[in-house]
Formats: structure tokens, sequence, C-alpha cells
């Protein structure tokens, strides 16, 4: 039987039908394994409510001498537990005694007549572990997942069988090579943070996506969230790499940029901390009638409201009108993965077609593994773009002075290039007491960038940048006749009061 022939049953699980390829197959038997504690008595439970909410019938056998009123009562509190559902689409029955009594023989008649007098169409058997320990030999135990699997087939009955052990504790045993799928629940440490962590091993039938993926337990049960760079391995939608120019909100940005960004594009603004690089996310927010979205790492809603109004910005009434929506996110602990769905979810569900993105090397600050970053932040943009979102980000690099005659130097924009259609950088440079600051348009598509360092200053209104480069051009060759100033900006201690003013 093939794919086209057979029908999914949905897991109604966040998250874990978009790894399946939209779910199990129905009539299938899938084992989820893993150690105590990692939510398999959880994700057995949000399985049979979800299942009875859209119709169906489950039942959840124990082959464990626990207590069902004790699993129920901590259950309760999870938003998918329904108690108007038990008993009659969601049944408990421990079959514990019969196990004890009759063996494998007798649990698999009981289970023939529950299924078949209750028309049950998805089954939970929690313990596989006390059917292997009381099988009296291997072929026993495989005599005894055949015979579950032929009730599959004959009922047309979804299966699943957990147990406590996990494939880092032993090797692949009978029980896994002859079902239909096999789900491992883990938890790994990573310093002193620790992450849970789901991988499906095996999925007969169809597709599925590989490796480690990411999943929480909290008040709505289990949600699983697959890794970014492979569920955007390809955009979700056709790409538009052509079209119009926007407006970043600075005119003679603009004309650095050869007429502004396109409007499927991301550009990345490099710069230290204080010289103005949220500003320009403000500014770029402000001035457009579309949709936009201030994605903080840095700051709280409130902060920007206070920012954009202290520099007298358009944006701060499309702040209050509910236009431009702020979301923080610090970089406390998050799973990375949770953030972009959070981001994409809210970029669909509002309609964003302008996005700013204050500090995108947050996503590397909350990931257990930074080889990840430049793959998850290229699908990232890549399904951004596809979405026909204009996006701007900043990241931030090292408080140090130009290298005369190298103005470029010490910026690290390998590992961003791939992932930003245009890149701005923003500098400091020292003359004499005095701090002054850069621009320049590094890269832009097309290459439609002037390639020139222009001065600007903050106040209000937001950054006013010169129309030439002649102060520039002045300052960096004035560096490059004091390099002991150069040298003074590099190794600066700590920075300056007022470079955190006006950002």
């Amino acid at each position: 039987m093939n794919e086209t022939t057979m029908q999914r049953t949905p897991t109604t699980i966040p998250g874990l039908d978009r790894l399946l390829g939209g779910g199990v197959f129905r009539g299938g038997i899938y084992i989820v394994q893993g150690a105590p504690g990692s939510g398999k008595t959880i994700l057995a439970n949000q399985l049979c409510f979800g299942h009875a909410a859209a119709g169906g019938r489950a039942l959840y056998v124990t082959l464990l001498a626990e207590s069902h009123s004790r699993m129920i009562g901590h259950l309760e509190n999870l938003a998918f537990f329904d108690r108007a559902a038990i008993p009659d689409r969601v049944t408990y029955l421990s079959a514990f005694r019969t196990l004890e009594d009759d063996g494998l023989k007798g649990l698999v008649d009981m289970l023939r007549r529950e299924i078949r007098s209750k028309r049950i169409s998805l089954l939970v058997l929690d313990g596989l572990v006390s059917a292997e320990e009381t099988a009296t030999s291997p072929r026993e135990l495989k005599k005894f997942i055949h015979e579950l699997q032929t009730q599959a087939g004959l009922t047309d009955c979804t299966m699943f069988l957990l147990t406590s052990a996990y494939m880092g504790q032993r090797m692949v045993s009978a029980e896994h090579t002859m079902v239909d799928g096999l789900v491992e629940l883990q938890s790994s440490t990573y310093g002193r943070q620790s992450e849970r962590e789901l991988q499906i091993h095996k999925f007969r039938g169809g597709a599925m996506i590989r490796g480690l993926h990411s999943y929480v337990i909290c008040d709505n049960g289990i949600e699983v969230y697959p890794r970014t760079e492979a569920l955007y391995a390809k955009p979700s939608r056709a790409e538009t790499a052509d079209g119009p120019t926007v407006s970043i909100g600075i005119p003679v940005l603009d004309g650095m940029m050869g007429g502004g960004p396109s409007v499927h594009s991301t550009t990345l603004l490099l710069g230290p901390a204080g010289i103005g690089k949220s500003t320009v996310g403000l500014q770029f927010l402000g001035h457009t009638d579309e949709p936009g979205l201030y994605f903080s790492f840095n700051e709280s809603p409130q902060s920007v409201l206070v920012k954009a109004k202290g520099l007298k910005l358009p944006v701060a009434q499309r702040i209050k009108d509910g236009q431009v929506r702020v979301h923080w996110q610090p970089v406390t602990e998050a799973v990375v993965d949770a953030v972009c769905d959070r981001l994409l979810r809210t970029v669909e569900q509002n309609g964003i077609r302008r996005l700013f993105i204050d500090g995108v090397d947050g996503f590397a600050k909350l990931s257990t593994d930074t080889t990840r970053i430049g793959p998850l932040l290229t699908a990232l943009s890549n399904e951004l773009r596809a979405r026909s979102v204009t996006t701007l980000s900043t990241a931030e690099m090292d408080l140090a002075g130009i290298v005369p005659g190298q103005p470029l130097a010490g910026m690290a924009v390998r590992d961003m290039s791939p992932v930003a259609d245009n890149i701005i950088v923003m500098r400091y440079v020292g003359a004499h007491s005095h701090l002054h600051r850069l621009v320049a348009a590094l890269k832009v598509r097309e290459g439609r960038t002037s390639m020139e360092f222009r001065r600007f200053r903050l106040e209000p209104g937001g950054l006013h940048i010169e129309a030439d480069a002649a102060v520039a051009e002045r300052l960096l060759r004035g560096l490059e006749e004091r390099p002991e100033e150069a040298q003074a900006l590099q190794s600066a201690p700590h920075i300056p009061d007022h470079l955190g003013r006006g950002e």
C-alpha cells in the first residue's frame, strides 16, 4: 500500500505534524520512547484528547501500577485536558493485573475486545517495557507486536506504545524494527542550560524532517518546534526577486543605496553601541503606511516608545495606534526555533510588510548550537523575502576606532554577508577630543551603492546625514595624519557615557 492510498491521522500536537508531513498513518503502530520525565505521558494524553476533540475515540491502557486518578490530576491544568471527554471519548484502563495473570496473550485478547466494543480509533499502551519483561523470549515479544499490528490493520486503529527505554541505553531491539515509526524524546544539557529535543528515527510510508528538534512542555501541553533551517530549507512560497525600491526613511541614505532597498530584500546595519542603529529602524518603520513590526532583543516596548517620542519620530504615533507592533524577546532563556516561529506567525497574522529586527545577534545568544546560526538566518531571511517583507536588522560590532587607511578593518561580515542583500556600516571616528559618526553603504543589491562615507548626527527627527562626503573625507585624511588618536580610540577601556544617549 503506498502513501496515496493511506489516510493520515493528525497528532494535533503543535509542530509534530509538520515534522511528519501531516500526521501519522491511520492503522499504524508507533513507539514513543524516552527517559522518565521526558514528557511521554503528557504527549500520549495530548494525542488522546486531540483525537477525541476531532471526533475519534481513544483508549489509554496502562501496564504499570500507577493510579489513573493521580495521572489525571497532573493533567487537569493543561489546556488540552477535557474532563467531559472521559469516559465516552477518552477511556482509561489498567491492564496491569491482566498482564500479571494471563501474560501477553491475555493482554492481546483484552485489547481486541476493548477496541471492538468501544469502537476505538486510537490506542495508547503505556509501559511497553513491562510487556518486554513479561515475554519469555524475544520470539514471544515479536509475536505480541505482530498481533497488535494485525489488530490495528483490521480495526483501522492507530496505536502508540510508550517505553522508558531510549536509543542511548541499548541497541535497537526487535520491536523497533517491526513498528511503523519510532519517536524519541530526550533532554540535553548545554553548560547550565537544559533543552528538550525530539527525534524521529523511523517513519514508514512518508517523508519526515530528520534531525533533532526542540520541544517544550508548557500550559498547552507539548509544543514541538522544527529546526527553522530544515523547515524552511526552501521558502514556503515562490519568491519574487524583482520589485520596486522602498524608502528607508532617510532620503540621503536612500540615495547612497541607489534609491533605497528593494521591497523584497534584507538590509543589515552594522555598528557599535550607541551609534544610532535603532534610530534608523524607527525611521524605517515610521516612513510608510504599511503594517510594521519592531522585533527587539534589546529593549522593551516601553523603552522603544520613549525613544521614539524623545527623538520626535512619526513612528511613535504609529506604535500608539497599533500600526507598528513592538515585540520584545529578552536573550535570557528561550528556544531559538520557538522565537523564529513566533516571529513568522506574527508577520503572517498581522500582514507585516516592514520588519525591523533590533539585535539579530540575539538569535545566536539563544542558540545552544552556534554552528546553526548561519543556515538558520539564511532560511529565515529567504522565508521573509518570499512573504514580501522588507527587513532591516542590526548587528553590534565592537567599539573600536577606524584604522588609518582601512576604515572597514575589524568588521566581521563574512558570516552575515550571505544573509543580507544590503549592508550598511556605521562607525565612530575620533578627531582630537571629539567623536564623529560616519555611515556608508557597503553592499547593495545590484551594485547601486555610492561606496563613500558620510558624516551624520543624531538630533530631533532622527539621523541627519550630510549631503556629500567632504567632511568625512577630511576626518579620515586627518586620522591618517594623526595615527596616535586612532590607536587611543582602538584601546578605549570603556564606552563614554554620552554615546548611549540618542540611539
